[in-house]
This record gives structure tokens, sequence and C-alpha cells, in this order.
């Protein structure tokens, strides 16, 4: 913006009216003019207060400056002389086009967090200038925005991205090695980090410890299996049907408004019955001993460790869902009782345990018509396309007996166990025929277990719908690794070194625990919006350099973020968080003066 004035004669002299002008580019490489202020008559005084000023940092004189900035076209008035530059307006260009939005975004959460404050004391700069916590802030926000390897980061991402205007460095911090580097500091500060998040969200958002979420995920590689047999890289049971490639198993205890409190990462042959007892003890030795109601699926616990949970001083409650097994066991002494409405659409039994039980233990019968209804028909459509593959199969003519059993194989494969058991299959010995019937016992029995779930718990004088809400938060679990895996893309893992295989798991811990913070923030404002949609409305906020040549051969820089629309700045105002200012404007050294990045490249 600037000053200009418009001339009119009027009773044999000439009057000045002078207004606040603006430039602005429009289509096709035009520029126009729009008045922001009428001022009218002034006096030089007025007219040198209302001069427009800018703060620019001058690279000849390595300072800042004021400047009063004024078209080419014309001479600067003597009101500015010493501090005013004439800028060509004709010659503006536009460079670096880069994401600004979810960049800010991101570091504001991690303000939030307090995780600056926390890394600036452990990660501090190396003796050449190298910038540690920089550089893990820059991981954990690209591994939130827009996940990669750390070479795409190197590459491609951090060039493209505001984050060194952010956190005011350049390109220098994200050299390949200072990235890899970075991921060898940070392992030793993984507990003093859970205690820290801990605090942080009990401050935001109030946030209980009492009960507890427990499971486990894992995760493959892209290699093979190491020849070290302490490699914690191992083949295993794949929960992401990657059973040809190495894994690292990853087990996350959360609380039932899905905030981390610690993960471990473990061997990829580990069994999930055998993590239970460690992962107890270190929440014990990390935050005490106290009343906290452990919530996990079945698989988890043994009989034994549940036994030492009910034995311990004091006794730690847990509740937890168990196997259709023991279901068919129990069936008898639950028919007899009577159903609890615990919610619309939701009914319990309560098995309580009997008088002479040394350990008091309670099952819990829980049936959902919703549930019910959706697992008949999933149940309904696999027995219905099972049954007509059947007959295709029988009426096939020519078949010789081993391609008699590969079809019928593949159709096993394809209906499932659940739909293939309730069908008896018989083949004749040497025959290439077969027979089959359908099992209305074991029918009847699968149609008595649909909708429902078995849950043991030592915690007898709850109330059956506070138990059914317990097991029901389990999803929260589920939605972290969810989120790990999809969203913040941890799999696959191409590292190499085991030490470098952990923190990279820790860098995405870090991005997901800004991922719950913003989900947390979002919750009361609308449940559906997500924290995806939120960085990705943001994303499409850039920011670009502004050159202005100027008439003395140098070049004036606006570093500037884009205007947020309507939509955008609703959103940043129900986080309740304030735009920054635009950073200021830089004057480049004279023709011929050397800048200090002309210096570095010679």
């Amino acid at each position: 913006m600037f000053l200009r004035f418009n001339r009119r004669f009027k009773d044999g002299k000439e009057h000045r009216y002078w207004n606040i002008v603006e430039s602005k580019r429009c289509a096709g490489g035009k520029v126009v003019q729009r008045q922001v202020l009428y001022l009218g008559e002034i006096n030089d005084g007025q007219r040198e207060a209302w001069c427009q000023l800018i703060d620019a940092f001058d690279e000849g004189s390595r300072r800042h400056r004021q400047l009063a900035l004024f078209p080419a076209d014309r001479e600067v008035p003597a009101c500015a002389d010493g501090y005013g530059v004439q800028v060509r307006l004709d010659a503006m260009e536009l460079h670096r086009p880069r994401q600004w939005g979810a960049c800010w975004l991101a570091c504001q959460l991690y303000e939030q967090l307090e995780l600056d404050r926390f890394w600036s004391a452990r990660l501090p700069d190396s003796r050449k200038g190298t910038q540690w916590r920089h550089i893990l802030q820059t991981l954990v926000c690209y591994r939130l925005i827009d996940p990669g390897s750390e070479w795409r980061l190197h590459r491609l991402w951090f060039e493209q991205s505001a984050m060194g205007d952010l956190l005011g460095t350049d390109d220098s911090l994200v050299e390949k090695n200072a990235l890899y580097r970075c991921l060898d500091k940070l392992l030793e500060h993984k507990t003093a980090l859970f205690n820290h998040l801990r605090q942080r969200w009990q401050d935001l958002f109030g946030a209980g410890f009492e009960v507890l979420l427990y499971d486990l995920t894992s995760t493959y590689f892209e290699s093979s299996q190491p020849d070290n047999e302490d490699d914690m890289r191992r083949y295993g049971y794949s929960r992401d049907k990657r059973s040809d490639c190495t894994q690292v198993v990853i087990a996350l205890v959360v609380t039932p408004d899905g905030f981390p409190l610690a993960y471990e990462v473990l061997p990829g042959n580990t069994a999930d019955c055998t993590t239970l007892r460690g992962a107890m003890r270190k929440i014990e030795a990390q935050y005490g001993k106290a009343q906290r109601i452990w919530v996990m699926d079945r698989g988890i616990p043994t009989d034994e460790v549940l036994a030492e949970m009910r034995q311990a001083d004091p006794p730690v409650s847990y509740l937890v869902g168990t196997p259709k097994g023991r279901l068919s066991k129990l069936e008898k002494a639950l028919l007899k009782l009577p159903w609890q409405t615990v919610r619309e659409g939701v009914e319990v039994k309560l098995l309580p345990p009997s008088t002479d039980a040394q350990d008091q233990e309670m099952y819990v019968l829980a049936q959902s018509h919703a549930r019910i209804n959706k697992e008949r028909a999933m149940r309904r459509r696999k027995l219905k396309w099972l049954w007509a593959r059947l007959k295709q199969i029988a009426a096939m003519e020519g078949l010789k007996r081993e391609e008699l059993l590969m079809k019928l194989g593949a159709a096993r494969a394809k209906a499932g166990r659940t739909a293939w058991r309730l069908i008896d299959v018989e083949v004749a010995p040497k025959a290439a025929t077969f027979s089959f019937a359908l099992n209305r016992d074991k029918l009847r029995k699968a149609r008595r277990h649909e909708g429902r779930y078995l849950l043991r718990t030592n915690l007898c004088a709850e109330n059956p719908a506070k138990l059914w809400k317990f097991y029901m938060q389990l999803f929260e679990v589920e939605a972290a690794f969810k989120n790990l895996k999809d969203d913040l893309q941890l799999r696959p893992i191409y590292h190499q070194l085991e030490h470098r295989i952990e923190a990279h798991i820790f860098v995405a811990f870090i991005a997901y625990c800004l991922h719950i913070t913003l989900r947390a923030k979002l919750k009361p404002l609308a449940p559906g919006l997500t924290p995806r949609a939120v960085l990705d409305k943001l994303a499409v906020v850039q920011m670009l350099d502004v050159h202005f040549p100027t008439t003395d051969g140098r070049t004036l820089i606006l570093s500037r973020y884009t205007e947020l629309n309507a939509e955008q700045k609703l959103l940043v105002k129900q986080l309740k968080l304030d735009l920054p200012d635009q950073p200021p404007p830089r004057l480049t050294a004279s023709a011929g003066t050397p800048t200090r990045a002309a210096i570095q490249q010679a």
C-alpha cells in the first residue's frame, strides 16, 4: 500500500487529495490499484504520518530498516526522504508457492502439547549448529500431514512446504544424514515423554486414567529376516495379511478417550497372551499402583495372568472378552437368567460367581439386536453363495478327483469357515463325486450365538450397563491402530537398523498424539469432523514470495500466506487459534554487493 494524490485546480490554485492505494494483480497479469482509504487534503505533517512504513530486512546492511514504498513512475516525496524506495510494480513476480496452512496447524498442536519446550531441553543444538529439535518437529509434522520416507522429506516435501518459514530455518535442516541421525537421539527420552503427555492430556482435556484399553497389532517390513537372532524382525501372525514379510508387534495402552499412555515394540513372533504381564508392570513402574481397570479383547490374557490380577494387592480389575467356546459351556446356566436392558437394542445377562468360588469372577452375556441382524445377514449371504456353488460343482461333468478337491477347497476359502461348517460335505473315497447337506443343529446353534458375546470380569459390584460401555470403548485402540497404519502410514517400514525401526515408530506415535489432540478439540464442536478433513481444508492455504524489483537494482521480497476463505476462517475461529502476522519483508543487497547465499555458493 502507498499514498497517491489526485490534482484538481480550483480558483486558480492546485489542490491535492490523498488516498491510500493498494496494488493487486488480476487475471492476465494486469495490475489494478484499489483505493483503500480516502484522506482528502492533508498537510505535510499529516502526510508524513500516513506514509505507509514497513519493516524490512536489508541483506546489504544485514539489519532491519524502515521503508516506504512508491511506484517507479513518480518521485519519492520529501516526506519519505531517507526511507523511500521505488518499486517496479509492472515487474512483480511470484516465486516458490508452498503449502502453509496444514504446517501451521501442526505446529500449533505441537506447541499446545508443549513438545517444543520438552524437546528443547533434551535435544540441544550441536556444536555445528544442527537444530535437532526442529528436525524432530519437521519429522513429526511431515508424518501427520503427508507421511512418507525420510528421503522424500529431504528431496521433495520440505521444499514444497512452509516448515522452513515457520521454524525460521532453511533447507540445511533436512540434510539427509541429519534426518537419520536425529532418529538415533530419541528413544532414551521415551519414558519421559509418556509422563509429559499424561500431564498434558490432564491439563488440556481433564483426561482420566482409571480405565486402560490394551491391544496389540503388527506392522511389516520390506526386508528379509536378519541373521541376528536377537533382532525384533521376525515372521509371525500378521494382522496386515502379509505373512510373507517380517514384522514387529506393537502393544498400545490408551484411555477410553483415545489418549495414548504408552506403547512397546516387541519381536514379530510374540504371542499376544505373553505380553499382558509385562505391560502391567511397566505401567505400574511408570505411574505407580492405582485402582485401574484393564479392558482387553479375548486372546490377550491367560487364566494364569487373570488369577494373578485377582490375587494382587490391591486386586487389579479387568474386563475381557472370552472365546465363544466358553459361551457353549455356560449356556445352560445362562438360559435360566433374565435379560436386563442397558440401552435401546442392547441387553445383558449376569452370571454371578458361585458362593463357594475362591476367586470372585462374574460373566456378562451381552446381545445387540443390530449386531444380530448384521451377523445373520452376513451368514445368509455367504451360506447362499456356498450352497449355489456346491450345486454348480456337483453338476460339472468330467472332473477328476484332484480337480474336484481343488474346487471344493477354493469354495471353502471364499465362503469362510463360518458358512462351511454349517454344511456337511462328504467326498467319495475314490470317485470324483460328493454329497452335501445342511446341518440344521449347527445352524440353530449358530443362530443362538449370533450378535452375542461373553465377557468376564472381577468387577462384580459394577453396573452391567457400565461394564458394557467399558468393553465397547475398545474400538478406541482399534481406531488408534487404524490411524497409525492408514492415516500416518506407519507401514511398511524400510529402516534396517533396529534402533531406527523403534525411532520410526516413536515419531509416528508423536504424530498420533497431535492427531488425537486435534480430534479432542473437534469432538465438542462437531463429532463428524475428522482431523484429516481439517488438515486437508487448511492444506490449500499456500505461502509464496512476492518479488518487487526496485529502481536501484535490488529486490523487495514479501513472503505472504494466501488469504483464508470463509470456511477456513470459521475452522480457525472454532479452534480458537490466532493467525500469525505476515512475515516481514526482505530487501536484497544491491547488484554489486554479494549476498550471504552467494558467498556460500562461491
